[in-house]
């Protein structure tokens, strides 16, 4: 009920604009997510070994940040960031959702999801007009109560769980559970042909094709460049030079790169390109360990709360509105996306309660010169991170609190606690006051998986970065 009141609250609030709109004037919406990249694993990111033509196109095309930023570490609960637009610790989602964590009720696996009463951003956009679709890997509830097509997603074709191979599963390696399985719509699983990151792509052309007189909301969630490390051999003879899963990396971003650049083409065929909102980034820091991804110059790697982890490459393109080939060096987080993009379809954010995030455009047009936060934080367990102008400090459950100035040591090299420590004090309270406002973790990680999945600090922290 709470559900569908708030949205009639919003088509009411948004009808007198819409109303107005045609469906030319509305823009279309493309989310574009790649899954586990490295943060200098692209040639607009300043790679001089892989290879991204169409994504370098892009960010001629459109506004790159220089300090975009997810708001967890690791995949599942930085999607619920961006869906809601909100802390995702505000209503419990602190850990990944994944076979093998206990729910605080002893319920494990599949039973863990999004919250049903939390609204997406598909939701919102559903109700201003758009057609909507979800392209690939969804994350957020394996249960069907939390399949995408009740949480605001026309169409679906993916699959519900995190992680996938990239090659069709036959009968002899056809998996019975439901989240790795490929799915169209809701329940109708299959197996497709060829390489998972082109049928996402083709998938995503289709739809085009299929809605380009309705106004559109297209999240074309890739699993590249998550593991499995697969690639085709097309692409891994495309890097000689490379060696192991440096090689596979390189030819999976190669793939994702070309898939990309399918949709951006069937955009500008269709003549919608200069009305479409265009965004690309990625859901968390590289996992250093287990792609072997580059986030230099950052320090840190997926899993924690050093640059490395939560800092990610992001680029917006909308040539009706937005200028092209412009960097943005305020801080900004994956938060805003939401009210960002209900802006963009005439909706109205502020009549939504608890939203984190903000609008970016009157910061991108140059109508406020402000940063858009004076705070970010982040969360996992007893870890915890904030962020406030230039300063950054990191709490730890086993030792003492750092202090970096991200202006002068992006790298989170030099520790500046002991010559700070009023700086420390401050930020750890307004830390510990931000956490005052959120629920109990509505999961939390088995024991036997800690060390491997919730701390990988210390091993990676300086060795990962490359100067």
């Amino acid at each position: 009920m709470h559900h569908r009141y708030i949205k009639i609250i919003i088509i009411l609030l948004g009808f007198f604009k819409v109303s107005f709109l045609t469906a030319q004037q509305q823009p279309n919406i493309v989310f574009i997510l790649s899954d586990d990249a490295g943060y200098a694993d692209f040639g607009f990111q300043g790679s001089k070994e892989f290879k991204t033509p169409e994504l370098d196109k892009l960010a001629k095309k459109s506004i790159k940040f220089s300090q975009a930023y997810v708001s967890a570490a690791v995949c599942g609960p930085s999607r619920a960031g961006i869906l809601t637009g909100k802390y995702q610790q505000k209503f419990g989602f602190e850990e990944n959702n994944v076979p093998g964590y206990m729910s605080t009720s002893g319920i494990i696996g599949d039973e863990m999801g999004l919250p049903l009463d939390q609204i997406t951003i598909a939701d919102y956009l559903q109700d201003l007009g758009y057609k909507t679709a979800l392209f690939g890997k969804w994350h957020q509830g394996n249960a069907d109560r939390f399949h995408p097509t009740k949480r605001g997603f026309d169409e679906f074709y993916g699959f519900r769980g995190g992680a996938r191979s990239y090659m069709p599963y036959d009968d002899s390696n056809l998996l019975s559970r439901n989240e790795d399985r490929l799915e169209r719509g809701f329940g109708n699983f299959l197996e497709h042909e060829g390489y998972l990151t082109d049928e996402l792509a083709h998938e995503a052309i289709s739809f085009i094709n299929r809605n380009k007189e309705n106004p559109f909301f297209i999240y074309l969630s890739f699993n590249a460049v998550h593991t499995p490390m697969e690639a085709t051999a097309e692409d891994l003879e495309q890097f000689p030079q490379l060696k192991g899963k440096r090689k596979t990396l390189a030819a999976m971003t190669l793939a994702m790169d070309r898939a990309i650049g399918t949709v951006l083409k069937e955009l500008d065929k269709q003549g919608l390109s200069k009305n479409t909102l265009i965004v690309f980034t990625n859901d968390n820091g590289g996992p250093s360990d287990a792609n072997d991804s580059d986030n230099s110059p950052l320090s840190g790697t997926k899993a924690n709360h050093l640059e490395g982890g939560i800092r990610v490459p992001f680029l917006m393109s909308w040539p009706k509105q937005l200028q092209k080939n412009k960097n943005y060096n305020y801080p900004i987080s994956t938060l805003d996306l939401f009210p960002t993009f209900l802006s963009a379809a005439s909706g109205n954010s502020s009549a939504i309660e608890g939203l984190d995030g903000v609008n970016l455009f009157p910061y991108l047009k140059g109508e406020n010169a402000e940063s858009p936060h004076d705070f970010l934080y982040w969360k996992k367990e007893n870890r915890g991170a904030i962020r406030n102008q230039d300063w950054k400090l990191l709490r730890f459950p086993d030792r003492p609190a750092e202090l970096y100035n991200l202006k002068e040591d992006e790298s989170e090299i030099n520790d500046l606690a002991g010559q700070y420590p009023e700086k420390v004090k401050e930020l750890y309270k307004q830390l510990f006051s931000w956490e005052l406002t959120l629920e109990r973790p509505l999961w939390q990680l088995r024991r036997e998986f800690e060390g491997k999945a919730a701390d990988r600090m210390d091993a990676y922290r300086k060795t990962n970065t490359k100067q």
